[in-house]
């Protein structure tokens, strides 16, 4: 990776970590299914009057909408309204890339090597040390909660792999609309009004700012920027960032809020820092980052071509037609390149290990 592309990975990475103490501040400030509606209400307004339609089906904008918006950022809020603490919650939500890994292999065939089971597994170890720390001295139920935040991210992961949006920006604003409607249902009905008119009629802007910055910083900025990322770079090059997550919201938490670190938790962080890095392909051979066009190479349509200049082709099988599938190997399907549309595959094979 380039090194500015290597610099916005762990700037948003610490935008992710830091943004579990801007939540738990938020959660101070209204009740957590109010709080995660209007997140996203504000992640899609004013934006979606200006970006265009999203280049995918629709039932894939609904149902990352809802299965993101509602089920992982609904039960995280309401997890740590319940009282898990910001900088854990950072660290077990990263068992996603367990769980996409897992889910991945039944909707999409895509089979775990040795390796990725195996970190698999030293995360699941992380997740049981992590959960009897927790429940020595924290809710057990705020903590199922979390994981099952992660659950749904995984299943989120595996739908936006299958809608492959060309526009990660246009995408994230349009399925940032879906969950709006749902979550203010579910707020009015199990928060109740008076909760809810009471948390809006009390907003300052200490409010205001948490709910821009969850909304425009963490949800529009970030996801746009990892999509950019992802559409210049392998997944399994780009989401061993994700590690760094729980590093920025265990620092954070600990510097703003003032949250203990026991020895269990750190031995919970290693284990599952290890074991998502293994899930990731972290330390795995990757294929090379995808070239950007160069507007002064000659190519087959090119002028020399047209001038006469032989194309000298390489031995063996012709190569695949546009949008035609290259090689690859079993567990990771590949595409084509989203962000130039019509162009065949790189011709090396991705890494197996590849995670959203």
């Amino acid at each position: 990776m380039r090194p500015r592309h290597i610099a916005l990975a762990v700037l948003v990475a610490a935008l992710w970590g830091v943004n579990f103490v801007v939540i738990e501040l938020g959660l101070d400030h209204f009740p957590p299914l109010l709080f995660s509606a209007l997140r996203f209400l504000a992640a899609a307004v004013p934006a979606i009057f200006l970006l265009g339609r999203p280049s995918v089906a629709w039932k894939w904008v609904v149902g990352v909408g809802l299965v993101l918006g509602v089920g992982k950022f609904g039960l995280l809020f309401i997890g740590m309204d319940q009282g898990m603490p910001a900088g854990l919650s950072s660290l077990v939500l990263q068992i996603q890339a367990v769980f996409t890994a897992l889910f991945a292999a039944l909707a999409l065939s895509e089979r775990p090597g040795r390796i990725r089971v195996a970190g698999m597994a030293v995360a699941l170890a992380g997740i049981a040390v992590a959960a009897v720390d927790e429940g020595a001295g924290g809710p057990v139920l705020a903590f199922v909660l979390v994981v099952g935040a992660a659950a749904c991210w995984g299943v989120s992961n595996v739908f936006t792999r299958r809608a492959a949006p060309r526009d990660a920006l246009t995408f994230m604003v349009w399925v940032s609309a879906v969950p709006v409607l749902p979550l203010l249902g579910l707020s009015l009905l199990f928060e109740g009004p008076d909760r809810d008119a009471e948390a809006l009629a009390s907003l300052d802007w200490s409010g205001v700012g948490i709910i821009l910055f969850v909304a425009w910083v963490s949800t529009v900025f970030g996801f746009g920027a990892w999509g950019f990322l992802l559409r210049r770079y392998p997944a399994s090059s780009v989401a061993p960032f994700t590690l760094l997550v729980p590093v920025f919201g265990m620092s954070s938490a600990a510097l703003v809020l003032g949250e203990g670190v026991s020895p269990l938790r750190w031995c919970a962080a290693a284990l599952l820092v290890g074991g998502v890095a293994l899930t990731s392909g972290v330390g795995l051979r990757t294929a090379a980052p995808r070239p950007e066009p160069d507007a002064g190479a000659a190519t087959a349509s090119g002028p020399r071509a047209a001038a006469g200049a032989r194309v000298r082709r390489p031995a063996g099988p012709a190569a695949p037609p546009p949008g035609a599938s290259a090689s690859r190997t079993p567990s990771t399907p590949t595409c084509p390149d989203p962000a130039r549309p019509g162009t065949p595959p790189a011709a090396a094979p991705r890494s197996p290990a590849a995670a959203e």
